[in-house]
């Protein structure tokens, strides 16, 4: 597992924007962790690699926004609202898994139907300064 300490918002949106540079199709990002703690600024960062951070807009209420570059699609998912994976797979969710990079907010909640290997990283908020952020970056492949 790799760590990584966030001083700003800025800090997490350069940092996924790197992160970015190794994703491809097929790939999925799962961002965990409590509200405000930085996940809407990675998808940023990532969509900043591509082009595409004047775009972003939170999915929340869609479940998913598409996103489509000149190199590649990304589907950025917020699964927050849903009950579980048979939700996500009622709506079709797993049909992007292979069409582009899927970021999946909140994607604990759907983790059991995943296909591996996939990325998570998981975000938590410092109690001593309010703008750090810890992301814990692992690859899940069993």
């Amino acid at each position: 597992m790799d760590t990584y300490i966030s001083k700003s918002e800025q800090d997490t949106i350069s940092y996924a924007e790197n992160f970015a540079k190794a994703l491809q199709l097929g790939d999925i990002v799962v961002l965990t962790g409590e509200l405000g703690s930085g996940k809407t600024k990675f998808v940023e960062g990532v969509l900043k690699h591509f082009n595409l951070e004047d775009e972003i807009s939170s999915p929340t209420f869609t479940i998913v926004n598409e996103y489509t570059s000149d190199k590649i699609n990304i589907y950025h998912f917020d699964v927050y609202r849903l009950e579980d994976s048979d939700e996500f797979y009622a709506m079709g969710g797993d049909e992007y898994f292979s069409k582009g990079i899927c970021l999946i907010e909140w994607g604990e909640i759907i983790e059991d139907i995943l296909p591996k290997p996939y990325t998570k990283v998981v975000f938590s908020k410092d109690n001593s300064n309010e703008e750090y952020r810890k992301l814990d970056i692992q690859k899940i492949e069993n």
